[in-house]
């Protein structure tokens, strides 16, 4: 089994009938030539690669931007149309009164099975007690939390807030709390192993750019960046496999990963094992 755990839906044609809303989702995430397509042509792309499921991230930036890129009740629809291809996670804007009644609202009645945040695009540290109530929430319902971390190429997110270091006090509160610092915080590679390495709750995924070719990055990333067998030897429950779609595609990623010469196991762990540890804890159910 291969799940992505990094897929923004944001050009699936079965919530994209307002104009205003795409061109909207189109500028804060930073994309603006795609058009939208078909979940069958979704799932032809999945099938190719041989992605049996992939979570779909929302983004609420209510208060920052004035709408979301796509809504909770967006991915609720989309994940309704496949319930067996796609797992869908939440979103809430931390600066909103109302964000513990959404996250209930989102875990309770739309069934959502994680949350979705972003500290850059959202502006907030997360070790601001602004968070608090949203942590002991995903606490409250058992849910993981995929943080974006590292570089950002959307639009009026600075990377200041999320660097990998500010999560060291969240993962410390709520060592209960499973947390994904996405794109392995890059360029922040480093200071995201280390917290890999002390805080076993803290995951992280593949999504990482790549600025020449997929096979070149992950070979300078996990190989010369990163010890050869550090994955292996380390961290080799804690790194899941997501592309970041529709910027980068499983077609280019997943071949430059498998390329890396893991042990089956290890691979295994990274393209779905770890996955299930991640949304379904203890008791993988998703």
């Amino acid at each position: 089994m291969i799940i992505d755990v990094h897929t923004h839906p944001i050009f699936y044609k079965d919530i994209c009938e307002d104009p205003e809303q795409l061109k909207f989702r189109k500028e804060q995430f930073g994309i603006y030539k795609q058009s939208p397509y078909s979940i069958e042509s979704v799932k032809i792309e999945m099938d190719y690669m041989n992605v049996d499921k992939s979570v779909l991230l929302p983004e609420d930036l209510t208060t920052q931007s004035g709408g979301c890129i796509v809504t909770n009740e967006e991915i609720a629809k989309l994940v309704s149309l496949e319930p067996d291809r796609f797992i869908g996670f939440a979103s809430v804007d931390p600066y909103r009164k109302d964000a513990a009644d959404v996250l209930d609202y989102a875990f309770k009645e739309l069934g959502l099975k994680g949350l979705k945040l972003h500290p850059s695009k959202q502006r907030f540290y997360p070790y601001d007690k602004l968070l608090k109530p949203i942590y002991e929430k995903c606490l409250e319902y058992d849910k993981p939390i995929m943080f974006h971390a590292g570089m950002t190429w959307q639009p009026d997110a600075p990377a200041k807030y999320s660097h990998p270091l500010h999560f060291e006090e969240v993962a410390m509160a709520y060592p209960g709390l499973r947390m994904c610092l996405a794109h392995f915080g890059w360029p922040w590679i480093h200071e995201t192993v280390m917290l890999l390495l002390k805080y076993p709750n803290v995951y992280t995924d593949t999504s990482l750019l790549h600025m020449d070719n997929a096979k070149d990055f992950y070979e300078q990333v996990f190989t010369r960046n990163m010890g050869p067998l550090w994955i292996e030897r380390n961290l080799k429950y804690q790194v899941m496999f997501g592309t970041n779609s529709p910027r980068f595609r499983a077609k280019r990623l997943l071949p430059a990963l498998k390329g890396l010469s893991f042990r089956p196991s290890t691979l295994e762990n990274i393209l779905s094992g770890n996955a299930m540890r991640f949304i379904g804890g203890s008791e993988q159910r998703w």
